[in-house]
């Protein structure tokens, strides 16, 4: 079997009869000669037998690897060999297997070539065609001949079905009312030809499915009657490849999707080299000694293994072969290392049990003993509680664990096998909790701005003579004012300065007259509006305007920082909080009042865990209460609270939340008619401006602290 190894692994079919080698079974005829010879391009094998034949054998062609094969019944092998180097051409090497009822000749080439078979006495001559042939015969889509049906006999197709298999796979299942059907299958662009040989088709079946709705490669399926044979068109899309296998009466085509970068590599879960078996009612136990030859396993195959099984793959993985072989036969498998024992499943089922019963036995028969478990990290009171869960025991019925909080030590009574188990979980949970510093940052900012702008005009008129004087300009607390004095001089004080100006010119003398504009600023940010006042009289000094302008403005910006943080372990809830307990009165069931306590605080309660790659997943509260006004019902809190759970890497930042807030207000009041001229409008109109920002965001940055001390 080495020496069939050397010559590429061919396919099982080759290896039908290997079950029966040493058993000598007579045959009608028999195989003499081999002979190989080179005629032009091409490379001439005449196979001589002791009785002239019939017909020519039936032979089917594999593409990879490029392989012919003949079937020989009733013949057996008498050169002697079961295999030969050739090297001449495209031919590489012959096997010849002998089986129960025929002997199979397999020609392995090194690419596919076109052949001829012409019958000449007790001479089978095979004619190899040049490598030019051969690539132009496979340009034109030539079959491969997937199976030979029996000559001058009628086939008939019964069901035509298609199924979404498990891992998105087209399967094309095809009932056949006998095994023995001949079958042609090759790939025509993206379909797939297949033929089947003096089959009929009934009228029912001759239609075409359209299968997009199953999400497969295949697009329709077409079958239709041509001539005496069954022509079927499988349409597939993108990239795919396929496999066929017979079982029995039933022949199916699986269509698999493949991954452009996969270069075809991807058959699902089976990963086994390729091969084709065609076995026509063969033992069981012989196909599972071939592919046990084929795949260098040990196959022990329990004497319970009987019965015959009609099979035939075509580029099927070895594994899904097996698999399929197991199905078919109600066998299973139980693999260790490179020995496979395959018997059937109820048996396997049964010593399983068995074994499992006896193993159960020998638990409670063995002895225990007492082990102490120094518990550095965990509690061993949780450790206990663990251990002896009523619904995930990991203790025997006859286990024990018992605590000693004073030392923080497990005392296990068990089963040596359990304490190993008990001493590796402990081993894995008693570990070092890790650490997370986590820091919130909320930032508070504002940018006020405001500005107020109005003015003041009246007319005053003397009614008394005064005397005539020197005028003098005065100025106190940002106010003008023009005063002329008859009986002595007078400055404008600093609350009325055009008053003032205008009894420092009457001096002393009586006065008419009112104030018909008073709209004068306020005050911003705490100062007083600064006024401009002017006064026009005429040549007598008996008349006067009073006018007075006055505006203010401020500008005010406010960065607030406040930067909770706190540590603590992985998976464990922390909170830390700064502020004020706000007192405010509470009535109680008896009717009377009672002092109770609203707290107004920075606070952040955090619960982190660390992934496995280093992240950190946190269950975040914050929260920031000041005291506000002070009203009739108690004090006003104002509020700011984010409640979130955030995923960030170690080390990094996030913004878990944030409000923004703008105000902008435009006050004007006016003389109806007079505010509204242009250029001198603004005499008799009042305006107040206010513009404020504020922005709050809050940010979270989390450390693992151990990393740094471990290194990791």
């Amino acid at each position: 079997m080495n020496k069939l190894k050397q010559f590429g692994k061919l396919y099982v079919v080759l290896a039908a009869g290997i079950a029966w080698t040493g058993l000598a079974l007579a045959q009608a005829n028999s195989i003499e000669s081999f002979d190989v010879a080179q005629q032009g391009g091409n490379v001439v094998v005449r196979i001589t037998t002791k009785e002239p034949l019939k017909s020519a054998p039936p032979s089917f062609t594999v593409a990879n690897p490029a392989r012919i094969v003949f079937d020989f019944a009733a013949t057996s092998n008498a050169l002697g060999r079961n295999a030969q180097e050739v090297s001449q051409g495209e031919l590489r090497s012959m096997n010849l297997v002998q089986g129960s009822d025929r002997t199979r000749l397999v020609l392995n080439l090194r690419r596919t070539v076109a052949h001829e078979v012409v019958l000449d006495g007790k001479n089978i001559v095979v004619t190899l065609s040049s490598a030019a042939t051969a690539s132009s015969g496979a340009a034109t889509g030539q079959a491969s001949n997937f199976a030979e049906g029996k000559a001058d006999t009628k086939h008939a197709i019964r069901e035509v079905d298609f199924r979404r298999g498990p891992a998105g796979e087209g399967r094309i299942l095809i009932d056949l009312t006998d095994s023995s059907t001949g079958i042609d299958i090759r790939q025509q662009g993206q379909n797939i030809v297949i033929e089947l040989l003096k089959t009929s088709l009934p009228e029912n079946l001759r239609r075409r499915l359209d299968v997009v709705d199953f999400a497969t490669p295949v697009q329709t399926v077409s079958a239709f009657q041509q001539g005496e044979n069954v022509r079927m068109v499988i349409e597939a899309k993108g990239q795919w490849e396929h496999n066929a296998y017979q079982s029995d009466t039933q022949f199916v085509v699986e269509v698999k999707a493949v991954a452009q970068d996969s270069k075809g590599s991807q058959r699902g879960r089976y990963v086994g080299e390729k091969l084709s078996l065609n076995f026509q009612n063969v033992e069981v136990r012989a196909v599972l000694n071939v592919i046990a030859d084929f795949t260098d396993l040990n196959v022990i195959t329990s004497d319970t293994v009987a019965g015959s099984i009609t099979l035939r793959l075509k580029d099927v993985p070895w594994d899904q072969a097996l698999d399929i072989i197991l199905q078919t036969r109600g066998l299973d498998m139980r693999k260790s290392g490179n020995v496979i024992w395959i018997a059937p499943r109820d048996e396997i089922a049964t010593r399983e049990k068995l074994a499992l019963e006896a193993q159960s036995q020998i638990s409670e028969l063995e002895q225990t003993r007492t082990e102490s478990f120094q518990i550095n990290y965990q509690k061993a009171a949780d450790v206990q509680k663990l251990l002896s869960d009523a619904t995930q025991r990991m203790l025997s019925k006859r286990g024990s664990a018992v605590v000693d909080t004073r030392t923080n030590q497990l005392f296990v009574q068990d089963t040596p096998s359990r304490l190993e188990e008990v001493r590796k979980l402990i081993a894995k949970i008693d570990v070092p909790v890790r650490q997370v510093m986590i820091e919130a940052r909320i930032v508070e900012a504002s940018d006020n701005f405001s500005k107020n702008l109005g003015a003041r005009l009246g007319y005053n008129e003397i009614m008394g003579a005064g005397g005539r004087g020197n005028s003098l300009l005065g100025t106190n607390n940002n106010r003008f004012a023009v005063g002329v004095g008859g009986a002595g001089e007078a400055l404008g004080n600093a609350d009325t300065g055009s008053v003032g100006a205008r009894q420092g010119i009457a001096g002393g003398s009586a006065t008419s007259g009112g104030t018909f504009v008073n709209m004068p600023a306020g005050g911003a940010g705490g100062f007083n509006a600064g006024a401009i006042s002017l006064i026009l009289f005429n040549a007598g000094l008996t008349k006067f305007l009073n006018l007075e302008i006055s505006a203010s403005e401020a500008d005010q910006k406010l960065k607030t920082i406040s930067s909770p943080r706190v540590l603590t372990a992985d998976q464990v809830e922390a909170v830390v909080e700064q502020g004020i307990e706000i007192p405010y009165q509470q009535a109680t069931s008896s009717g009377a009042t009672s002092v109770s306590f609203r707290k107004a605080n920075l606070s952040l309660k955090v619960k982190p865990q660390i992934t496995p790659d280093g992240n950190v997943i946190m269950t975040l509260d914050v929260n920031k209460d000041i005291p506000g006004a002070v009203t009739a019902a108690g004090v006003q809190i104002s509020t700011k609270h984010v409640k979130t759970e955030v995923l960030v890497e170690n080390g990094g930042t996030v913004v878990i939340g944030g409000i923004y807030e703008e105000i902008d207000n435009v006050t004007s009041a006016q003389t109806p008619f007079f505010g509204g001229l242009p250029y001198i409008g603004f005499l008799f109109r009042n305006t107040a401006t206010v513009r404020n920002k504020t922005e709050l965001l809050i940010f979270i940055t989390p450390r693992i602290m151990n990393e740094r001390l471990t290194g990791r």
